[in-house]
């Protein structure tokens, strides 16, 4: 019985083929965590969806941007990008089931040992009140009125977590943080511009995982999103976002006994798309 870990897919299923049969993924023994942005710049996101349902209960999905923006796309809340590669769902004749169980995934989890997240987590949260903002979250993405959150859900303000936060404003910051934070400032505040590796900070902002005191310091961390980040050599910090849908690596992590140890499994993805926006 073997847990994986997975970065960023993004419609890439000939590379997620060939890197769970590398694996040798069995889904009666084995289980599968995959960091978010499942669908999107790659061009099989609609066998991507498939392959993980028929999966259910061994292979389990965060929500990362490009899955949020596929279901904003999808109820007129946001216009097609030129470079989404998400068509094949939407015309597809399982299209409702497929982005219902979409919006049934969890935006962070913490299993075995490690908290799993799309992006970052702000300085200011823990372990237990990440999971809580999280499953805040959730609870929005399954209710009846899910829909009005992807209304409310653009924009960078307010770039900065307050416990006082409301409504469509908390929302927003808990969304940002989860699936599009990169930099942010000792303080928390987050920005969103850069994308670039982490000796390319903007002045005042540094990689979300190097914020002196933040309070997920004591607990292992694996996040993906963050493409042009490189190798980092932090205690407890796990990027697993190595460009597949860009011509890179589709990764997994493979879980040891002890707690925060892995062993990494890459296959070379076909895609060769230009490096662009996340």
């Amino acid at each position: 019985m073997a847990t994986y870990m997975i970065g960023d897919v993004q419609g890439c299923d000939e590379a997620l083929g060939r890197l769970l049969e590398t694996i040798d993924f069995s889904p009666s023994r084995d289980t599968l965590y995959l960091l978010g942005d499942l669908v999107n710049r790659g061009p099989q996101s609609l066998a991507v969806l498939r392959r993980l349902m028929a999966l259910e209960g061994s292979a389990h999905g965060l929500l990362g941007n490009h899955d949020l923006h596929l279901l904003a796309t999808a109820h007129g809340v946001r216009k097609p990008h030129r470079s989404d590669t998400v068509a094949d769902i939407l015309s597809a004749p399982d299209r409702s089931a497929l982005l219902d169980w979409l919006r049934q995934r969890p935006m962070a989890l913490y299993a075995h040992g490690w908290l799993m997240v799309h992006a970052g987590v702000l300085p200011q949260w823990d372990l237990n009140q990440t999971l809580a903002l999280a499953g805040e979250l959730e609870s929005v993405l399954r209710s009846p009125d899910w829909v009005d959150f992807l209304t409310g859900m653009y924009g960078n303000q307010p770039d900065f977590w307050s416990d006082s936060l409301r409504g469509a404003e908390r929302l927003r910051v808990i969304v940002n943080a989860l699936t599009r934070l990169r930099f942010c400032s000792a303080q928390g505040v987050m920005e969103f511009e850069a994308k670039d590796n982490a000796d390319t900070a903007p002045p005042g902002f540094i990689p979300w995982f190097d914020v002196p005191g933040r309070r997920t310091a004591n607990v292992p961390v694996a996040f993906g999103h963050w493409s042009t980040l490189g190798a980092v050599q932090r205690e407890g910090v796990l990027p697993l976002d190595t460009g597949c849908v860009w011509g890179g690596c589709l990764t997994a992590a493979r879980l040891g006994n002890a707690p925060g140890r892995f062993e990494l499994l890459s296959v070379r993805c076909a895609q060769a798309r230009q490096p662009g926006k996340d």
